[in-house]
């Protein structure tokens, strides 16, 4: 995160515009609109801000002069909108010097805070920012954003705003009150807002308060104070491959229960104010076993918690997911399960292979390449023979192993084989071989986990269907 967004109340505070034209005008309106006192200094100052300075000459001073630096006096904020390359410069430095914000219009370089792109619906806002890499996105961005936010949804966070504190003496717990709020927003109470009808919509939800104390959980859309568990498949590790229901329930979860397999990006999409709780494993190391794991669901759900168990790739495929729920089934705690996108179709999409061609192979096989007790139970003779696409999870680690099991069981040591290391991922590496050679082009590059290795003639394929961006090209070729 290149800038850290804040909110800052503005109102009867000082601030100082440096410049009279069209972009000194565009900032001294959002300045007056947040309610500053404004000094604006500049040699040449068009109408147009006359003209707003007139309509807000309660808060707008202009002067048309040149600046000095005693304008920086006991400012709390600053903002330069000249094309003078020295002034602006000189502005910085001295406002840096001071400690007083600086917003250096089109210079994030001399800038230490930066004007975002806003939606106002206040008091909902919405600010996005590119750190001034592209403008010209953001303001595609709010205009997407304008579309999909209702023009009365500040009217509608005032009404909750007017029952906050009802709220909180009704619910004494946290998550209660979340879950109260949520029900309310999912009921027809904002739809009477956005129409219009604000007193019905108050009248509606003051109908909700007045039921709420008979059973508070209950009358409220919530059957009682056992919690409920979330088994979502995050995919392999593109975000975007995240389906729409996982996006619900990753911002509805109050704990999350997490793998290592869930890319960072992923994991930023859950609720910021979640409790996070990580329970990775890798192989040889185990810090938190799959029964603790199972008994932390539980114990999350008994205390009334919506909890979130986030596994890589989809948690009915090799994601020891079924397990997770029997235990849930057993103590009677509800569930609900979202599918992800496994690693063998995200990362053979990613890289360009497809699992099964009418050319090649009429059929494909998922196994993993774990080893139990040190070894590789695999019927290696049917794999050997079969005319399908084997695809191995976990399979770094015994790479040479199943490379020369096959071989030694028939397969011919010239078979294509790709390893797909971090699959989906903007640092996605392919490594293209045969069965005889891969392990050993492996070794030379240093491959890690998460990797996928893919076994058959649809590997033939990749360097023709690659889509997946130069960068991806490059690594293969490093391979």
């Amino acid at each position: 995160m290149d800038y850290l967004p804040l909110f800052h109340d503005l109102r009867d505070q000082s601030c100082l515009v440096v410049g009279g034209g069209h972009v000194a005008l565009r900032k001294l309106r959002a300045l007056c609109q947040a309610g500053a006192r404004v000094n604006l200094v500049a040699p040449t100052i068009i109408p147009a801000i006359t003209t707003l300075a007139h309509e807000y000459q309660h808060l707008v001073t202009c002067q048309q002069r040149p600046y000095t630096s005693t304008d920086l006096d006991n400012k709390v904020l600053v903002i330069c909108a000249t094309n003078d390359g020295e002034l602006n410069a000189a502005v910085s430095v001295s406002a840096r010097a001071q400690r007083i914000p600086v917003n250096v219009v089109d210079h994030p370089e001399l800038s230490t805070v930066i004007f975002p792109a806003i939606v106002d619906r206040s008091p909902i806002q919405v600010a996005i920012s590119s750190g001034g890499a592209s403008p010209v996105l953001v303001r595609r961005l709010r205009e997407k954003i304008e579309t999909l936010l209702p023009g009365r949804l500040g009217e509608l966070a005032l009404l909750a705003s007017r029952h906050r504190d009802t709220v909180k003496k009704l619910f004494t717990s946290s998550n209660d009150r979340r879950r109260f709020w949520e029900t309310v927003f999912d009921s027809d109470i904002p739809e009477r807002v956005y129409a219009g009808d604000t007193n019905k919509a108050d009248t509606l939800l003051k109908k909700r308060l007045q039921q709420a104390p008979r059973s508070s959980l209950e009358k409220n859309g919530i059957s009682d104070n056992k919690g409920e568990v979330y088994l979502v498949g995050a995919g392999p590790g593109d975000p975007d491959l995240l389906t729409f229901r996982a996006l619900r329930l990753m911002q509805q979860a109050d704990v999350v229960l997490y793998d290592r397999l869930v890319s960072k990006p992923v994991l930023e999409m859950v609720r910021r104010d979640a409790e996070r709780i990580y329970v990775g494993k890798k192989p040889g190391d185990h810090p938190v076993n799959q029964s603790n794991i199972n008994r932390k669901l539980v114990e999350l759900a008994l205390e009334g918690h919506r909890v979130l168990r986030l596994k890589g790739g989809d948690p009915f495929v090799f994601g020891r997911g079924g397990e997770e729920i029997e235990v849930l089934a057993e103590q009677g705690i509800s569930f609900q399960i979202v599918p992800g996108i496994t690693a063998a179709t995200g990362c053979a999409s990613y890289a360009g292979i497809p699992l099964t061609h009418r050319d090649y192979a009429q059929s494909v096989r998922f196994l993993t390449g774990h080893r139990k007790d040190g070894q590789l139970d695999l019927d290696w003779q049917n794999l050997a023979a079969a005319k399908e696409t084997l695809v191995f999870y976990m399979g770094l680690n015994g790479l040479t192993e199943i490379c020369e099991g096959l071989i030694a069981h028939g397969m011919a040591g010239d078979t294509p084989a790709a390893l797909i290391e971090r699959g989906t991922r903007p640092d996605q590496r392919i490594v293209l071989s045969d069965l005889q050679q891969l392990p050993f082009k492996v070794s030379d590059i240093e491959v890690q986990s998460p990797s996928l290795l893919i076994i058959g003639n649809v590997v033939r394929l990749q360097e023709k269907l690659a889509w997946y961006g130069e960068t991806l090209k490059k690594q293969i070729a490093r391979g």
